[in-house]
């Protein structure tokens, strides 16, 4: 075995850590094919106890594939998997089932079975095939339910139960399972940010504090963001083969991602949370008149953070302010390469700032309002000749024949669309 945790065959793709006790799983020079192409080639990877690792890459990148050779559930071409010392491709499946329990991407759960009965399934490994569950099988289902906040919903069939909840009943029938592992195969895929983040935090807490306690997790995470706040370490796979590997820092660089994504990035630093954030900055097809766009962002918060990304994604320049230097729309602008009017906050608009702000709006092709601005700002809005526009959040929230509201005033903005409309927006107004 190698050293606490160690990926691919050269020095310099070996992390190394302080703990060298033998790892619960340990991937050896992998290789998998499927429909006689090779899926992975030479993987390893070592993953100690009391570790989240993630899985990132692309899609076909052979995150799934590597996971279902760590349960069992894919035949290997070469090399070898184990877990907790035992084999995974020769031992029995029940055995495999108390050494490794699974959250997939996606399940049937239909039959009317109530949420109670769906984690009880996670016992079945430890029940004999004709045998009933034991007060050590009820404690562990208590336990799991507890621990994802689910109680309420016992009695409750699976079917009635939002996506969110689904997950959390999923990841409580693992945590039943009791196993030294738990993989989990997109586990924030199609939930909301509230939910997505919600699942990672209870996989985080059951690895260091709760349920999973000296075991490990190991998640494919499609949310770079998600997976640099959450995981202990992460694994870059492209192509069947590891990319990178190391703590969330190491690995999620602009060269490796852009590299791994085929796509330009910035890395930058979450305020909220100082773990890295990724910023894609992708190629702008040919004939996008959005490209040529100079567009200056009046707001602050989400809102402004969104529709800079989302501008700066259809390959548009441009500048946001007045706004602190700390506000996370301000952040994103400089990841982007959009200049920044800084103001002070709680303090009134000095002449400079208004006039640094003036000059922005003026050389601009249009103004996108996202958020609540000023008196200012709004005759601002009414002295420019350019065109003005106002944001909402979402694609869902709709804004036609709507006031002005937050973003301006009716007859300071032209017209109102969702973040999503943004930059189809200016391409109409430059078609017109």
């Amino acid at each position: 075995m190698s050293d606490a945790h160690a990926v691919g065959s050269t020095s310099e793709n070996t992390a190394t850590n302080e703990d060298t006790t033998e790892p619960i799983v340990s991937v050896e020079n992998l290789g998998v094919s499927l429909g006689g192409t090779a899926v992975l080639r030479d993987v390893a990877i070592d993953v100690p106890e009391g570790r989240l690792v993630g899985l990132i890459g692309p899609n076909g990148a052979g995150k799934t594939t590597l996971l279902r050779a760590i349960n069992g559930t894919v035949s290997i071409d070469s090399g070898r998997v184990t877990v907790a010392g035992v084999d995974a491709a020769t031992c029995s499946s029940r055995r495999l089932a108390r050494l490794v329990a699974t959250v997939p991407q996606t399940t049937t759960l239909s039959f009317g079975f109530s949420v109670r009965e769906t984690i009880e399934m996670g016992r079945h490994p430890h029940v004999s095939r004709f045998g009933a569950m034991d007060d050590t099988d009820v404690a562990a289902v208590d336990s799991a339910m507890a621990a994802t906040a689910v109680e309420a919903l016992a009695d409750r069939p699976i079917t009635d139960v939002s996506g969110g909840e689904r997950q959390r009943v999923l990841l409580a029938r693992a945590l039943a399972q009791e196993t030294p592992v738990l993989v989990l195969d997109e586990p924030t895929a199609n939930l909301d940010i509230n939910h997505a983040a919600r699942t990672l935090e209870l996989v985080r807490d059951a690895v260091t504090n709760g349920a999973l306690s000296g075991q490990a997790a190991i998640a494919a995470i499609h949310d770079l963001d998600l997976a640099a706040r959450y995981c202990d370490e992460l694994v870059l796979l492209a192509d069947g083969e590891i990319k990178a590997y190391g703590p969330p820092e190491a690995v999620l660089s602009a060269e490796s991602i852009g590299s791994a994504f085929d796509t330009e990035v910035s890395i930058g630093t979450d305020p909220v949370t100082a773990t890295e954030r990724v910023v894609p900055r992708a190629t702008v097809p040919a004939g996008d008149t959005a490209a040529d766009r100079y567009v200056h962002v009046l707001g602050s918060g989400a809102l402004a953070r969104e529709a800079i990304a989302r501008l700066a994604e259809a390959g548009c320049s441009g500048s946001v302010g007045p706004i602190p230097a700390g506000d996370i729309a301000a952040e994103t602008a400089r990841l982007n390469g959009f200049r920044v009017v800084d103001a002070p906050p709680f303090r009134s608009l000095s002449t400079t700032v208004k006039d640094r702000v003036r000059s922005r709006c003026q050389e601009s092709d249009a103004v996108v309002i996202a958020g609540e601005i000023g008196p200012w700002q709004q005759q601002l809005l009414r002295e420019l000749d350019c065109a003005t526009i106002g944001v909402s959040g979402g694609p869902t929230q709709s804004t036609e024949g709507s006031s002005a509201g937050s973003a301006g005033s009716a007859d300071s903005v032209d017209r109102q669309c969702s973040i999503e409309r943004l930059v189809g927006e200016l391409v109409d107004r430059e078609s017109a």
